[in-house]
């Protein structure tokens, strides 16, 4: 059976106490947005060298951000500080899930979301994207957002239903693309099917593909990442 950790309150902060993200301007006025979430002990620029792969047209206009987590213990790693969206208290990471973390991340994603929209970048052009932790977080936060956003990039990564299953905005609903590898050792990949067939049984579009892979990217994935990010926003 699933259980939650939802730990005592932690501080919370605010997209302001993070370093600042890195953001990759297009050669044009930008039009739209890509923010993409790096996985647990990773940073920004983790997925910002993707960026030449996806192999865009010169005259795109989109911006990527690529936000840096918070440094906070993370419980596994015997408190070991590191960028971290959320805590994780156990190598069972499908069946533990601290919520507290979870929401301020999203939270913060949120606030992301509002500054580009002060600078004239529609929602339904903004796209979230994240690996493993930073996947989760774009999930919570795609599907939790006030209006529609272009879609979600979810790799390597699960929607804790047990937790999150009543907190689906259905306004916000949108396309998903879901990536994992066939030999995830880290989320398994039963994991990932199971979260599928929710968020499907919830009326999303989920475009799912898998790759003989363990917790990681490949050439292959990044291809089909590249066609379906221009598909929504090009």
């Amino acid at each position: 059976m699933s259980s939650i950790n939802n730990p005592t309150m932690k501080p919370s902060y605010t997209l302001a106490d993070l370093d600042e993200s890195i953001v990759v301007e297009p050669q044009e006025k930008a039009t739209s947005v890509v923010i993409w979430l790096h996985g647990l002990g990773a940073d920004g620029h983790d997925f910002e060298g993707i960026l030449p792969q996806l192999q865009l047209p010169e005259n795109h206009t989109i911006r990527f951000i690529f936000p840096h987590a918070p440094v906070q213990p993370v419980t596994i790693n015997g408190g070991m500080t590191m960028r971290s969206w959320y805590d994780i208290v156990s190598m069972e990471i499908a069946d533990r899930v601290d919520i507290n973390g979870v929401e301020q991340s999203v939270a913060v994603i949120n606030e992301s979301i509002d500054q580009q929209k002060q600078l004239g970048i529609e929602v339904k052009n903004i796209l979230l994207a994240g690996f493993s932790q930073g996947g989760l977080i774009a999930l919570n936060a795609g599907l939790n957002c006030s209006e529609s956003l272009a879609g979600i990039l979810a790799l390597s990564t699960y929607y804790p239903e047990p937790c999150f299953k009543e907190s689906i905005n259905r306004s916000a609903i949108c396309p998903i693309f879901m990536a994992h590898g066939n030999y995830d050792q880290v989320i398994p990949i039963t994991v990932a099917q199971d979260s599928k067939n929710f968020l499907e049984s919830k009326g999303i579009e989920i475009e799912w593909r898998t790759y003989p892979m363990e917790h990681s990217v490949c050439m292959q994935e990044i291809e089909d990442i590249a066609d379906w990010i221009k598909a929504r926003l090009l």
